[in-house]
């Protein structure tokens, strides 16, 4: 940039290279740190919480880029205002290669000689806006060609307000270079005052931030989708779990069934939220008292989280309330609840244990579909039933469930779980449910038993969903 014309603006003196080169090393040792960090993000990430870390990375990365070219130029000085033999660059061996469009980040001045009419533009600024260098810079009247036509409003208020109020300019355009491409510029200046104190010059820098306003783009565009996404996520679980409360049985301690249920069984249960998500999944219980006068038990899980899948879960209880309601027995039960899986939009897998416990004898009928089997607590020892056979809700078409009878005793204790309850992640053995048998013997009711089964399984890192019922004959 051309020397001022009024003495208060004396030439700038180069800085010392030593300082300037330390700069340097120092930008670029931390833009390659950064770098770095950003290589360990996947370019494809499709998740909005990575793609808005990557957009970033990217942006700081454009940032250290300006900043190393601008500390280029202050070493290097302006580049000159027509073609000529480059200087050779100093050697440094050490330092990468500048980025291909470096040249586009750079900062350009110029001055416009108010008394002359005559302007002066360096090198840079030829550069950044794209304009043959042996070409003459263009005057302030002519400048607002170069501006789209919605920003020339702007630029001519700050040249006005520059040189009339003597105000600092310090605003955005947007350029269109020759080729037609259309680039945002930076530009700072103020008015260069003679002696008597009006206006001789105006000068200004301008800096090519497209790259650095694409980025920070990039950075709004993925915050918003991150934004929209939690938002998404928060109304999906709100969802789930209304529709997770309307499914099952609002029992706190001790259940009640509809007609005060029968005096037989003394009934509790529970569901065990996952401790590292925030997803409700497809586990339920449930307990419906029959118009036989049995009584419906039933646990079991549908694979998945979020509305979806609760969805799902819901259908299949109501599904398996209706169908023991007009009698079913469970094998053919888990029979239909196999076809009406199968026959959905959206494929899905489940696992279930359905049992009918009839009080005058004590008799307890059940069937299976790859769930844990009840266990059984008599006389302070517990063991588990054996099963009948019964393969995954939804993954054969026709399969057919067996069941099996058990013969219950006053005192008894049925213990029905999700395989949630004991995760072969959470390095609890499967037979730890049947260590507590002693303590279990000893509990008040099935609300206390439950109570001891949620202290021992329920307070840990949970990764998954669980449901517990217990079940007590009384008489």
């Amino acid at each position: 940039m051309p020397p001022h014309l009024s003495a208060d603006h004396p030439a700038a003196q180069p800085p010392g290279r030593g300082s300037v080169d330390a700069l340097i090393s120092q930008t670029r040792r931390l833009r390659g740190d950064v770098d770095a960090v950003r290589r360990d993000t996947p370019s494809d990430a499709a998740g909005p919480q990575e793609r808005w870390q990557r957009a970033l990375y990217d942006l700081a990365l454009h940032q250290l880029n300006d900043l190393d070219e601008h500390l280029a130029q202050l070493r290097d000085g302006p580049a000159p205002t027509s073609p000529g033999p480059a200087a050779a660059p100093a050697e440094q061996p050490e330092l990468p290669t500048p980025r291909r469009d470096s040249l586009l980040s750079r900062v350009g001045s110029a001055e416009w000689n108010l008394l002359t009419d005559e302007a002066s533009w360096s090198g840079e600024l030829y550069q950044i806006l794209g304009r043959d260098p042996a070409a003459p810079p263009l005057t302030l009247d002519e400048l607002p060609s170069l501006v789209l036509d919605e920003d020339r409003p702007t630029l001519t208020a700050m040249v006005t307000h520059c040189l009339v109020d003597a105000k600092p300019i310090d605003g955005e355009l947007r350029i269109v270079r020759p080729d037609g491409e259309v680039r945002t510029v930076h530009m700072m200046g103020e008015p260069v005052l003679d002696s008597d104190g009006s206006a001789a010059s105006m000068w200004a820098v301008l800096r090519d931030v497209s790259e650095l306003r694409r980025c920070r783009r990039a950075v709004s565009e993925t915050r918003d989708s991150l934004q929209r996404h939690r938002h998404h996520a928060q109304t999906e679980y709100r969802l789930a779990v209304e529709l997770q409360e309307a499914v099952l049985p609002p029992w706190r301690g001790s259940l009640r069934l509809p007609h005060g249920g029968p005096r037989t069984l003394d009934l509790a249960a529970r569901y065990l939220p996952a401790s590292t998500s925030t997803l409700i999944g497809g586990d339920w219980y449930d307990a419906l008292e029959l118009a036989d006068g049995a009584t419906l038990l039933s646990v079991g899980d549908l694979t998945g989280h979020g509305v979806a899948v609760t969805s799902g879960m819901a259908t299949l209880v109501g599904a398996v309330r209706g169908m023991a309601m007009a009698g079913t027995q469970p094998g053919q039960l888990m029979s239909w609840l196999n076809q009406l899986l199968d026959a959905t939009v959206q494929p899905a897998l489940g696992s279930a244990v359905c049992c009918r416990y009839r009080p005058e004898t004590r008799t307890l009928t059940w069937a299976q579909a790859g769930h844990p089997a009840p266990l059984l607590f008599r006389d302070g020892t517990g063991r588990r039933l054996n099963p009948p056979d019964g393969v995954l809700l939804g993954a054969i078409s026709g399969a057919v469930y067996a069941q099996a009878e058990e013969t219950l005793e006053v005192g008894d204790l049925l213990l029905l779980h999700t395989d949630g309850l004991v995760s072969r992640h959470s390095g609890h053995s499967p037979n730890r449910l049947l260590d507590l048998a002693p303590r279990l013997g000893g509990a008040r009711d099935a609300q206390d038993c439950v109570r001891l089964v949620v202290e021992e399984f329920g307070e840990s890192e949970r990764e998954d969903n669980a449901c517990v019922l217990v079940a007590r004959v009384t008489s």
